[in-house]
């Protein structure tokens, strides 16, 4: 009777330890570019609102919005490609442009007025898209979207990142950043 019942005990830890592997096949850490890119200056994208002064221009100052190919269709330059630059970047090349035959030395300054959203999916109360804030956690992103459902894993969370143009996945703790245009999946928990 002894070989018959080590040999299931033997088949039912086989069995509990394969389940529990199977839970963590797609488990994949953040890359080390997630950290890198929160402590990075912001980097504009399609979705963004900016809004753009000219010192003593009133008619260039204004709100801007990044179109879905990633520019701005800015007063006498046209379309002004915005998608992966800061804003620093973003001001030399709209007064390098107004330079060249329209203003003599124009001072343009640019602050964010809207950022474009972030998504959160799974198991939360009221999955879908969202109004970004700078400094938002994961926590905070759960809140808004109404909190976990009841069979939500609550320890952390799978991101998706677009990060120098490559689209990133990693799993981080709820207690991290999360950046305008992440998408946040709450996974089910297995038990």
């Amino acid at each position: 009777m002894k070989p018959a019942k080590s040999k299931a005990t033997l088949l039912l830890a086989a069995a509990m330890a394969s389940v529990m592997l199977a839970g963590c096949s797609g488990y994949k850490p953040a890359p080390k570019a997630f950290h890198e890119a929160v402590m990075q200056p912001y980097r504009v994208d399609a979705g963004d609102r900016l809004r753009i002064n000219v010192f003593e221009q009133s008619g260039l100052s204004g709100t801007y919005s990044v179109d879905q190919a990633g520019y701005i269709a800015f007063p006498l330059i046209g379309a002004v490609p915005a998608r992966g630059h800061t804003l620093q970047e973003l001001e030399g090349s709209i007064a390098a442009s107004l330079r060249q035959g329209f203003l003599r030395d124009p001072d343009v300054s640019i602050e964010i007025d809207r950022y474009r959203s972030f998504f959160i999916m799974g198991e939360v109360g009221q999955a879908g898209q969202y109004s970004y804030v700078a400094g938002m956690t994961v926590q905070k992103a759960i809140a808004i979207a109404g909190g976990y459902s009841p069979r939500a894993h609550h320890r952390d969370v799978d991101i998706t990142r677009t990060i120098n143009g490559k689209i990133l996945t990693g799993r981080v703790p709820i207690t991290d950043p999360i950046l305008a245009g992440d998408t946040i999946y709450v996974r089910e928990r297995l038990f």
